[in-house]
């Protein structure tokens, strides 16, 4: 039986130095029943967060005092709130160092479209919602270097095991090849991206074993993978 997950109210920061931009926005999410806050300044962000998390954040990457891509940096070094990357730039090598850096999706101003934001967030946040209220039926014991899924004991090597505690850790959000890379090797061995295609095709496989459903690790075209819980 399928069930739908209906979205809640969300506290949304609005990190956004353009004032009308950000009010839009504001007025946009606060009609579709979310709390929005707004910052004009990337300093403010971790400090506001830290006093008091929100569900999700929209950054703007071109703000006056700081790289939006080190506030991205800095909110990923102790926290999966979703993070949705609003900027005029459409260069493809900015939108993959986004992904890099953690960040969940990533959306052009040029054209603007509020109803494409709200759109956006209301997704990311019914799928975060799902993951959470879900059963969680894999369990990972980092120490033991051991995991299950649905109480069956998966067989994986350790970069097998690596590769699935790094995109559980993080359901929903887009890893790309090379930062899946990073978090393999600590030893910075020789080794093609490509590779990463081959375990997962592995982990996929042991994975199903278990009875998980095929689509547990999504691949994204262009991109990389996503956990889907």
């Amino acid at each position: 039986m399928n069930t739908t997950t209906h979205v809640g109210v969300a506290r949304i920061l609005i990190v956004e130095d353009e004032p009308k931009m950000a009010a839009l926005v504001s007025d946009y999410l606060r009609a579709a029943g979310h709390e929005p806050h707004c910052v004009a300044s990337g300093g403010e962000v971790i400090e506001m967060f830290k006093s008091k998390p929100f569900d999700l954040i929209l950054l703007d990457l071109m703000l006056p005092d700081r790289d939006g891509f080190e506030v991205c940096r800095d909110l990923r070094s102790f926290s999966d709130v979703p993070i949705i990357i609003l900027t005029a730039r459409v260069e493809e090598a900015d939108r993959l160092l986004g992904l890099d850096l953690g960040a969940d999706d990533y959306i052009s101003k040029t054209p603007f479209s509020p109803r494409e934001i709200v759109a956006r967030v209301k997704a990311i946040l019914r799928r975060t919602q799902r993951i959470r209220q879900d059963t969680p039926a894999l369990k990972i014991d980092e120490e033991g270097y051991r995991a299950s899924f649905n109480g069956i004991d998966l067989d994986l090597t350790p970069i097998e095991f690596r590769l699935l505690k790094t995109l559980a850790k993080a359901p929903g959000r887009v890893f790309t090849r090379d930062s899946l890379l990073d978090k393999l090797h600590a030893d910075q061995r020789a080794i093609t991206d490509r590779a990463i295609d081959s375990h997962i095709k592995n982990l996929r496989h042991k994975l199903e074993e278990a009875n998980a459903e095929p689509d547990r690790i999504r691949s994204i075209y262009g991109v990389g993978y996503r956990f889907d819980g």
